[in-house]
């Protein structure tokens, strides 16, 4: 059986389109194809109008699509400041030649770079901790720190796998918090894999549920939510049981 067959959707700039289903539906294969970790078999994948299918991950970051994990993957003996310094590409203090022969520019470039980063733990609310290893941070601030990253590049796409695992209910309300601001303040497009229900229900338009690699249904969170084949294949539940 394929782990993802078939699979097709859009998403519209400025949607926070949700995923669901149970565990082994084939969701985070999904983002690993999209996100270019993983090579499709079979059918296309386009971004922002381009056929992307055959591009590597760090190809697609550059392009603007960038994702986060369900496991964070922090670099947990940098700082938090330096974890979001060194996302933007193309820095000149990467080069050699730019660190002897343009040090101006490096120095003005590293400082710009700085700025947008404390900009960035101000808004997660994280800046009381920007000079902590990443690797102290709880469950829920890595996941902060995991979106911070993402803001750090000209994302077009944020693809977000789990945000919810493994964080508090205080935590999670203002992580959920900082995606809706993102998405309708500062127009980000989010993909989110979750299974926390109240999440979705608040942050996702349209929602889709997957079981065993397909489709089950793509809608509204409540028509989702109320459709047998969801309530069997994802909540256990029988029609005769959610009634």
């Amino acid at each position: 059986m394929a782990a993802v067959n078939n699979v097709d959707f859009s998403v519209a700039p400025g949607e926070v389109f949700g995923f669901l289903g149970p565990n082994g539906a084939g969701k985070t294969t999904l983002f690993n194809l999209i996100a270019g970790a993983l090579q499709p078999t079979s059918g296309r994948i386009r971004f922002l109008g381009e056929d992307v299918t055959a591009l590597a991950s760090h190809e697609l970051f550059h392009k603007g699509l960038v994702r986060t994990f369900q496991i964070p993957h922090e670099f947990h003996k940098l700082t938090v400041l330096e974890n979001l310094m060194m996302v933007p590409p193309s820095q000149p203090g990467e080069t050699l030649f730019s660190n002897w022969f343009a040090w101006g520019r490096v120095k003005a470039t590293e400082s710009e770079v700085e700025r947008q980063a404390y900009e960035t733990l101000e808004f997660l609310e994280l800046t009381h901790v920007a000079h902590e290893p990443a690797g102290n941070l709880s469950g829920g601030q890595k996941k902060l720190l995991e979106l911070g990253r993402t803001m750090m590049t000209d994302a077009k796409l944020v693809l977000l796998d789990e945000p919810a695992a493994g964080v508090n209910r205080t935590l999670l309300r203002k992580l959920e918090a900082k995606i809706e601001i993102l998405n309708k303040e500062r127009g980000y497009t989010f993909i989110l894999i979750e299974h926390d229900m109240e999440m979705i229900e608040k942050l996702c338009d349209p929602v889709v549920c997957m079981a065993e690699g397909r489709v089950l249904i793509e809608g509204d969170f409540q028509t989702v939510r109320s459709n047998p084949q969801v309530l069997e294949a994802y909540l256990g539940e029988t029609t005769g049981d959610a009634a």
